[in-house]
């Protein structure tokens, strides 16, 4: 049955949610090493106390009021604040965070972003409401280039460019990414991230440059010295921007590789290992750190005062501010999003808070001053350092953002010359790990099949922290002059009378001469890209069969990667004669053309350059192989990578696969994001479409990202009216979930009610066989539990009384309703065996 026909089907809900919230105190030790600012070394003063600057902010902080001061504190985000809000109170900053768009429109414009600095910096300097005239500054996620902004250069992400191991050429990425920032009237970056990263199923592996924190070191100089320009060159000028080294400090040491988990190395290797971005970062000069999720043998970073004031600040020498990250500050032990006077108190300068708490947060924080329980002069200190750098950027003298220097010149997003730049990046970044009988380069005058899904797919390639913040909902529309991987090799192909076939499946009418196949994992970002082993498509393995599929037919097959950390990856290895790790090559696919193939005369046209920053797993619970280690034994070593000057053929590999806790038994549907292969569906009348940004409305039905345990991890779903409505995760072709229809199966979700529950709302799933009505919502949920958060678990056989319905099912979660109705829900899973969990049954 075609997907369409069934949009106005029967009215049913099914959302799958499990109540596994997420432990943001994972803690397996409680003590705090005895501490020593001795281990921790004092800096440079890179950019020098400038007695002018300093005389400025003493004379402008005497004149401020208590209320004035906590504001350049507040940093509230675009969705959740307005140019009146900024008017009133003069914020000292706020910020976009990642698929958060000015108007909520994912297709603004260069022009309205522009348009909304301008609005917020007059907003600021007007003092009619607030009293005071300091500009405000505006925060960004540009973190592999301007990548909020449709047809920005995206660049690699940095596991790419820690494989290139080039740090001029880092340096010259960062100034593009300043440039094109700065088009937009955007005064501030939060990058680099310096994060050495040490188990590889963190799910922001691919934000790290290596495992090794030399690498990581030079490139935090190369990114701040790009970003900002260096001292006494052009610094913090008109072409450049604010950088922000995060996450102080120890996020890639986390137990387990958790996300906003808990690190407990001793503090000197927390040195050794996790500071030397921050190092040279700040020697570089860099203006702004920010303060990490994560804990440090139990204490959240934002609420250590040790590390924060006494290591960052007294022993190291900074002298700029600490902006905390996306309401951090809220899981600080005896702290909410709305009040933490602990994360003053530490050395936060700066609350990074989201939603609607910055008010409360602002009044708190007010009222904590006056009672004494954060001195002024913490107060004093924190402000000073602000305007310092406001000072130091020339926020004071700079014209407006809507008439910078580079401010509206759009021909600077996307240019030419930056695409370019990108485009070496992508081919420098490239690590080949298997070359079998040279069949590498290819003769472009060849007969190609290009297959697999990420073979035509500018999203797929580019990852997470892409245009949305996870990388989700994205197509080649919305990536006006990128290319994709198959874009290069057919242009390549083309200009020397070949044949570039495309086929995502593998299907061909000409038996190709070769297969190049392009596959790897679908976007994501922080926490929900989390993994428990480095098994890739572990109980799946659709890639392999097409792989193997093209190998029993006589065909080459050339294997491209799509990664963002090393996986173990041996069978695909294995039915593949070369395999290139492209990493996540970000808007110029067409860079890896550019090496797979050789000149019309078969020279070699770019060689591979890339070397593996990280080392390659020997097995799937190998998730904390490094080098330096004692014990170490990878598959392939750090610094490996092959040339064509490389004859060596690789044997077969082990496919023995030693994998951790079994988790095949529980199916994500929506964990922090919607898993593929859906997406979130809005349905109304005989209309739909597809949820790509933070907020989505058609008709009567509203659906919005919301924060639970992390950064937008569950959604807000409102129908506003007696016409019917529906939201659904699903997908245009059926997934096989039999697995999930026997006794104690159950879809399980986590659902709160904000108000009252119509009696024909219903929760369901989609099958192709008619699966049922739905169950009614009201059995399930009681409007006495407004505002409590609740763990509802139904027997799949609910839904299909068949297990055969469940063998094509085209939305394991949809909830539909006749009549208003509001509620947020998180943790969406299917679940196979669930024991003596309380299961709704609907059976007799």
């Amino acid at each position: 049955m075609p997907r369409t026909s069934l949009i106005t089907s029967v009215i049913i809900a099914a959302f799958g949610l499990t109540g596994c919230a997420q432990d943001l105190e994972t803690n397996t030790e409680q003590t705090t090493p005895a501490a020593s600012t001795a281990i921790w070394p004092k800096l440079p003063k890179t950019v020098p106390i400038d007695e002018d600057i300093e005389s400025k902010v003493s004379a402008l902080l005497a004149k401020m009021t208590l209320e004035q001061k906590v504001a350049q504190m507040i940093q509230p985000e675009i969705r959740d604040v307005t140019v009146e809000d900024m008017r009133r109170y003069g914020f000292g900053s706020y910020l976009n965070g990642g698929g958060a768009f000015p108007n909520n429109n994912k297709h603004a414009t260069p022009a309205d972003w522009i348009a909304l600095a301008e609005k917020m910096y007059q907003a600021s300097l007007d003092d009619s409401l607030d009293g005071i005239s300091i500009p405000t500054m505006w925060g960004t996620d540009a973190v592999h280039g301007h990548n909020n902004v449709i047809g920005a250069t995206l660049f690699p992400h940095n596991i790419g460019l820690g494989a290139a191991n080039n740090p001029e050429l880092i340096e010259q990425i960062a100034a593009i990414t300043a440039k094109e920032v700065m088009v937009t009237g955007i005064d501030w970056v939060f990058a680099p991230t310096v994060a050495v990263v040490r188990d590889d199923r963190w799910g922001r592996t691919y934000e790290g440059y290596s495992e090794d924190p030399a690498i990581v070191g030079k490139y935090a100089a190369a990114i701040v010295s790009g970003l900002q320009g260096r001292s006494g060159d052009g610094f913090l000028g008109d072409k450049r921007v604010i950088s922000t080294v995060k996450h102080f400090i120890g996020d890639g040491g986390t137990q387990g590789g958790d996300d906003q988990g808990n690190n407990l190395d001793s503090e000197q290797d927390l040195f050794n290992i996790h500071a030397q971005g921050y190092v040279q970062g700040l020697s570089a000069g860099a203006q702004s750190v920010m303060a990490s999720f994560n804990s440090w043998h139990g204490e959240k970073i934002h609420g250590n005062k040790y590390l924060l004031t006494d290591v960052l600040k007294n022993q190291m020498g900074f002298d700029g501010f600490v902006v905390g990250d996306w309401n951090g500050h809220g899981q600080v032990k005896g702290c909410s999003n709305e009040s933490c006077s602990q994360s003053i108190n530490a050395g936060l300068d700066i609350f990074m808070v989201p939603t609607n708490a910055w008010k409360p947060l602002l009044e708190n924080t007010i009222a904590q001053v006056k009672s004494g329980e954060i001195s002024q002069a913490r107060i004093d200190d924190a402000v000073s350092r602000i305007l310092r750098v406001k000072f130091r950027a020339g926020l004071f003298d700079k014209p407006s953002p809507a008439n910078r220097a580079l401010s509206g010149k759009t021909e600077l997003i996307g240019h030419p010359e930056h695409r370019a730049v990108a485009r070496q990046a992508v081919r420098e970044s490239l690590v080949l790990l298997k070359n079998n009988d040279s069949i590498l380069p290819l003769k472009p005058s060849i007969n190609v099949l290009v297959a697999g899904d990420g073979a035509d797919n500018i999203g797929k390639q580019s990852g997470g922290w892409t245009i949305t913040w996870q990388g989700t909902g994205n197509s080649n529309d919305d990536f006006p002059g990128g290319s994709s991987i198959y874009d290069g090799i057919n242009n390549v192909v083309s200009a020397q009378g070949g044949k570039a076939q495309l086929s995502v499946n593998g299907s061909f009418t000409d038996k190709p001469d070769v297969a190049i196949v392009v596959f790897g994992e679908e976007p994501y970002a922080e926490g929900n890209g989390d993994l428990d082993n480095l098994d890739y498509q572990r109980g799946q393995a659709s890639d392999l069969a097409l792989l193997k599929r093209l190998k029993a037919q006589g065909i080459p097959v050339v294997s491209v990667f799509i990664t963002g950390r090393p996986l173990w990856v041996n069978p695909e290895l294995n039915a593949s004669d070369a395999f290139v790790v492209a990493w996540l090559p970000g808007s110029e696919g067409n860079g890896i053309a550019d090496v797979l193939f050789s000149n019309a005369d078969g020279t070699v046209k770019h060689d591979f350059k890339g070397k593996l920053s990280f080392s390659w797993p020997n097995r799937a619970d190998d998730t904390t192989v490094n080098v330096h280690d004692e014990q170490y034994s990878p598959l392939f070593a750090y610094g490996y990578g092959l040339t064509y000057r490389d004859q060596k053929n690789l044997p077969l590999l082990s496919e023995e696969v030693a994998k951790a806790a079994n988790s095949t038994n529980k199916l994500a549907i929506m964990q922090g994001t919607v898993k593929s292969p859906w997406s979130l569906q809005l349905q109304s009348a005989e209309k739909s479409m597809t949820m790509t940004s933070n907020t989505a409305m058609l008709d009567n039905v509203r659906v919005r990202t919301t924060d639970r345990f992390v950064q937008e991890d569950a959604r807000a779903i409102s129908f506003t009216s007696n016409e019917v409505s529906k939201v659904e995760i699903s997908h245009a072709f059926a997934e096989d979930l039999r697995a999930f229809n026997g006794k104690g199966s159950a879809l399980s979700f986590d659902v709160m009610l904000t108000g009252d529950v119509p009696s024909n709302a219903k929760v369901g799933i989609n099958c192709d066989a008619a699966c049922s009505q739905g169950v009614s919502l009201s059995t399930l949920v009681s409007s006495k539990d407004k505002g409590k958060w609740q763990t509802i678990h139904i027997a799949t056989d609910c839904f299909a009384n068949d297990s055969d319905n469940m063998a094509k099912v085209y939305s394991p979660f949809a909830i539909a309703s006749r009549g208003p109705l509001d509620l947020t829900v998180s943790n969406i899973f299917l679940s196979a065996n669930l024991g003596d969990e309380d299961i709704h049954s609907c059976s007799e």
